[in-house]
């Protein structure tokens, strides 16, 4: 994997896809949830993180007899996400399957793998994995469903030219929705006057009437007339009356006298 100039130098048919700058940092911890017998610790302050078509390489930039480089399937590592803290650089994380004979203790089911990137590049390098690590996954199932596959599977012979094209969220189009009917004004309800009912029962009128004013008027054939003649007996009565003022004014001049 390396040459003499402590270079990394790809298998045959493998790929670069992708280079980090060269400050990034790893770790290679026990994570709380597997404690194991004796917790692992790996790091280095700085080096390359390379992704190829088939796996992870990561070599520091100083080299130490604990970590002179490190590689790691593609489809070996679990629950990858960045991380991005309020202070500081973002960070790459995930969970490792180690391999068998890789270097690391047996006892040690998983451990857990971080990446930071101090000159950025964690949301581009983890884009252009799960982008790998969808295809190999289709790959794979499309060759157990065949019967094609025995033992590993050939990483070599997996077509990358139909990754996934990345969408960039900042060139996406807004979905507009649909477009709403106009909403019309209501129209006003203006207010009625209920009518007036009239009752009628035999010669006698009465009246009941909802919303009437006291300037209500009754028909014209309801309305009385005056009588056309006095009274029987009216003249009577007012010699009656005359006669009696008259008698009376005589009796109190007599008086008087």
């Amino acid at each position: 994997m390396l040459n003499p100039q402590h270079q990394f130098v790809p298998l045959p048919g493998e790929r670069i896809l992708l280079t980090s700058p060269s400050r990034t940092t790893l770790s290679l911890q026990t994570p709380n949830s597997y404690p194991g017998k004796e917790p692992l610790n790996i790091s280095s302050s700085g080096g390359t993180a390379y992704i190829t078509s088939q796996r992870i390489v990561y070599l520091p930039a100083s080299p130490t007899p604990q970590l002179q480089s490190f590689s790691a399937p593609i489809l070996n590592l679990q629950d990858t996400h960045v991380a991005s803290p309020f202070f500081g650089a973002n960070s790459w994380t995930g969970v490792l399957k180690p391999v068998v004979g890789g270097g690391i203790p047996p006892h040690h089911a998983y451990i857990k793998l971080s990446m930071i990137f101090k000159e950025g590049g964690a949301f581009d390098f983890a884009t252009t994995y799960e982008r790998l690590k969808e295809t190999i996954t289709q790959a794979v199932e499309v060759a157990r469903e065949s019967g094609r596959q025995q033992g590993a599977p050939d990483l070599s012979d997996i077509n990358l030219e139909q990754l996934p094209a990345y969408e960039d969220i900042g060139n996406t189009t807004a979905v507009s929705a649909a477009p709403h009917p106009p909403i019309q004004q209501p129209t006003p309800i203006t207010p009625t006057v209920a009518p007036s009912f009239t009752t009628q029962r035999d010669s006698r009128s009465t009246v009941s009437s909802v919303g009437r004013d006291e300037s209500h008027s009754w028909p014209p054939e309801q309305q009385q007339t005056p009588p056309d003649e006095p009274p029987p007996g009216y003249e009577e009565a007012q010699q009656q009356n005359s006669h009696s003022v008259v008698d009376n004014l005589e009796r109190n001049l007599r008086i008087s006298k």
